[in-house]
């Protein structure tokens, strides 16, 4: 069955098989309503995802969902056909994957403590981080989350589970500088998960622990703190409109303004379509259609605007 999620202000509510997430309206903004669409994917012989940790679509819309399981980078076109798979001998613990403006792919594994780019079939192109090796050098990470990358080619690594800074690197994997150090205050993390840059090359980070997003500029100068989210667990710009957000321990998606401002919600606990078992990473392809990742529940859920 597919249950629509529309945005109204209060709680949620389920009525004859129909989901309402809560909705603050904004005078004169139009946030969609999303429906959840079922067994959307077409999975391989012998294939089954463990947690599913990332998304991210390329310029074509296929689709690179990042699990811990065999074959964890696999591929599927937009209408949820497998078209191929990497990464056996390489991903240790999956976590992290981003897709660049060039079409890079860029994984975070955890064991491994390693950021890696690769192209589009997973040669690999460049290597951040020493295998095996967790440190809190501008060599080394400790179970790094996440990785955004600049326009200009500059990277950002969220390391997050072992250390507490975001580290910025140019493009050729040089060091330039980090910040961050356990803590509650401005600049300070409590567990880097997630990180994203939008045009004007603001930095936002998942400080999850803490339950807020901190925002910065491209060199870590403290900007503002979002809270009121649960606990942000991945984040991602769909395009110039709004940020969509996983709270992970809240099972839901938020939707928001540029300002941090809520725009609307959906998803509760639960294994049905449109629920969640802990929501983990997100992303929007060119269409507007959304995909959100479960770690507890081991799939990618698709939704699209009504």
């Amino acid at each position: 069955m597919i249950k629509k999620y529309a945005l109204f202000s209060g709680c949620i509510v389920l009525l004859c098989g129909v989901s309402f997430a809560a909705r603050s309206p904004q005078v004169g903004e139009k946030v969609p309503e999303y429906i959840a669409v079922p067994n959307w994917l077409t999975l391989p012989k012998n294939f089954q995802f463990g947690p599913v940790t990332a998304v991210a679509t390329d310029k074509d819309d296929n689709l690179y969902i990042f699990h811990r399981g065999k074959r964890p980078v696999a591929i599927f076109d937009k209408n949820g056909k497998f078209l191929r798979s990497w990464g056996n001998r390489e991903v240790e613990t999956a976590h992290g994957l981003r897709i660049d403006h060039d079409g890079n792919v860029w994984t975070t594994d955890l064991d491994t403590h390693q950021v890696i780019k690769h192209d589009p079939n997973g040669k690999v192109l460049l290597k951040l981080g020493k295998a095996y090796t967790a440190g809190t050098t501008p060599a080394l990470f400790d179970q790094p989350a996440d990785v955004a990358i600049a326009p200009n080619g500059d990277i950002y690594v969220a390391d997050g589970y072992g250390n507490s800074r975001v580290v910025k690197f140019n493009k050729d994997g040089k060091y330039l500088t980090e910040w961050g150090k356990p803590g509650k205050g401005p600049g300070e993390f409590n567990l880097v998960h997630g990180i994203v840059l939008d045009a004007k090359g603001r930095v936002y980070v998942c400080d999850r622990e803490n339950e807020r997003i901190q925002v910065f500029d491209g060199d870590g100068k403290f900007l503002e703190q979002w809270r009121g989210l649960g606990t942000p667990y991945s984040m991602f710009l769909q395009g110039g409109q709004r940020m969509l957000v996983t709270n992970g321990h809240g099972n839901q998606v938020h939707l928001l303004d540029f300002s941090g401002k809520v725009l609307g919600r959906f998803g509760a606990k639960g294994k049905g379509p449109g629920q969640f078992l802990l929501a983990h990473g997100i992303c929007a392809d060119s269409r507007g259609v959304i995909y959100a990742t479960e770690f507890d529940g081991q799939r990618v859920q698709k939704f699209v605007a009504k």
